[in-house]
């Protein structure tokens, strides 16, 4: 049970870290994908009654791109600590 938790973990912290690093001036805006330019989100546009669901949908793009400037921004801190821990444990613990 806990081999497979230490690879989810590993994996995810894989992925995160993946996030982390992509540039978004020489990789992210080449292909589309910077989030300093305007996305098509419909987001405060409601019928025209003034209530009910959004108009449009955000799509699958925009919310990768706001999940990986979440992660950029957000989890900096976070990763450096716990980069640190796992490299202390595969040192000690030799895992």
């Amino acid at each position: 049970m806990f081999p497979l938790l230490g690879t989810i973990f590993y994996v995810g912290l894989l992925l995160v870290n993946a996030m982390a690093v992509l540039s978004e001036d020489r990789f992210l805006a080449r292909i589309g994908w910077s989030s300093s330019k305007p996305q098509n989100t419909a987001f405060n546009q409601y019928d025209q009654n003034g209530y009910g669901a959004p108009l449009g949908e955000v799509g699958m793009k925009a919310k990768l791109i706001d999940l990986i400037s979440a992660v950029r921004t957000l989890m900096r801190i976070p990763l450096i600590a716990f980069n640190i821990i796992v490299i202390v444990y595969e040192l000690v613990l030799g895992g």
